[in-house]
């Protein structure tokens, strides 16, 4: 029989009553011919208990430690639900990373995947069982409990989903597929039936949060069909694939997302000279930390400012990393003027994206969204821009009136009852 990988995100399986629907559903998969393989987050609100413990202890917890600790909200998880599938009649086995052996490097907290042996599990559905992985956990080459990152359990689940040649990889989790803008402030957003692995992708880097950016690029380079579905409705949900329909390529824009977990920092009075924007991002990014959008103004006199973002969470170590960085700068460059390097940060920023195939082929997507913005009186701050997205920098109060009336501009809304 085919095979089918299920992943059921924390508030699918959030307490007895949820998990219950899980077997359900899985005992259903069974009943359209699949041999079915399950992947389970924590419970719904565990890794976040588990984070508040360890910080109640220590502002920085040991990695190690820390992965340990996170690793085992996913051990009850899978627990619970290989006892709901017995109890319910369908044969169940749970599985931690280490029985499967779901091997990683030793980089704690996000380590990367090297392999995963799915003989055992072969066997488990060759023998009419279902299997049940703990998601988000891996076991590095030595040996040592580590963790891919949150939300980490959807890639799990497609990097099984490859090396079993899955038929597809469904995501059941709180919502019935990807909308075009997120519903809860966009009361006129909906629901996608298919869009493509560039689009989903730029979506989930870009604040979506229906699915990890690392599960859509493996999907895509490893060509696993995704399907996202809900856990607590019926309906087709939204499938991720690499065919393109008339409304991807038709429509400039598919759909408008934010993120407002961004910082912005800017670096005023840069030498203008070769090397210097590696000496201030180079430690940043040794530090584990990602710059995205990056501007660079024109050179006045030699010097010029470097703005950037990071992750809000990382805001404050970046700050310090720069201002260690800087006074070194300044003896090497010391100003004509007087000017010294100045390091500024803002946290209230936010970043709007609008996202669509249809830009390859329609001009004046920039003018217009510009445009609309102007008319709300909404100030840009930084642009960027590729092939099928335009993201804008503009302040966080302002983030949500951006999305819905850029989701209005480009024609998105659902006709009204």
């Amino acid at each position: 029989m085919p095979v089918l990988v299920v992943k059921f995100g924390g508030t699918s399986v959030s307490d007895v009553t949820r998990i219950r629907a899980a077997a359900n559903i899985i005992a259903n998969c069974q009943k359209e011919g699949f041999s079915v393989v399950v992947v389970v987050s924590a419970m719904g609100g565990d890794t976040d208990r588990l984070v508040d413990l360890a910080q109640s202890i220590s502002c920085h917890p040991a990695r190690r430690e820390f992965d340990m600790l996170l690793a085992s909200g996913e051990q009850v998880s899978v627990a619970l639900l290989a006892i709901a599938l017995n109890e319910r009649g369908v044969k169940s086995k749970s599985y931690l990373a280490d029985q499967i052996q779901f091997v990683t490097d030793a980089q704690h907290t996000r380590a990367n995947i090297v392999r995963v042996e799915v003989d055992k599990l072969f066997q488990s559905v060759a023998v009419g069982e279902v299997p049940v992985i703990a998601g988000f956990q891996g076991v590095s080459t030595d040996g040592e409990i580590t963790t891919i990152g949150r939300g980490g359990s959807d890639t799990t689940a497609v990097v099984i989903a490859a090396a079993m040649d899955a038929e597809e990889c469904r995501i059941y989790t709180d919502v019935d597929g990807v909308y075009t803008a997120d519903p809860r402030i966009v009361e006129h957003a909906t629901r996608m039936e298919r869009i493509s692995f560039e689009e989903m992708l730029e979506m989930a880097a870009l604040g979506a949060k229906v699915l990890q950016t690392q599960s859509v690029e493996y999907s895509r380079r490893h060509s696993v069909r995704l399907r996202v579905l809900s856990s607590f409705k019926n309906g087709g949900g939204t499938v991720i694939d690499t065919e393109e329909n008339e409304r991807m390529t038709n429509l400039p824009v598919s759909a408008v997302t934010y993120d407002k977990n961004d910082a912005k920092i800017t670096v005023r009075h840069v030498p203008d000279v070769p090397g210097v924007a590696y000496q201030l991002l180079g430690p940043i990014a040794d530090s584990g930390i990602s710059v995205d959008m990056i501007v660079q103004n024109v050179s006045v006199d030699e010097r010029t400012d470097l703005t950037f973002t990071v992750p809000r969470e990382n805001f404050d170590v970046s700050l310090k990393i720069l201002n260690r960085s800087v006074p070194k700068l300044c003896k090497e460059y010391p100003p004509d003027d007087g000017k010294l390097i100045e390091v500024i940060g803002d946290d209230t920023i936010a970043k709007v994206t609008v996202v669509g195939l249809g830009m390859r082929s329609n001009v004046g997507v920039a003018s217009k969204m510009f445009e609309t913005l102007a008319q709300y009186g909404i100030n840009i701050q930084m642009i960027s821009t590729s092939e099928i997205k335009i993201s804008v920098v503009i302040h966080v109060d302002f983030c949500e009136v951006a999305v819905r009336v850029l989701h209005t501009a480009f024609g998105l809304d659902a006709p009204k009852d």
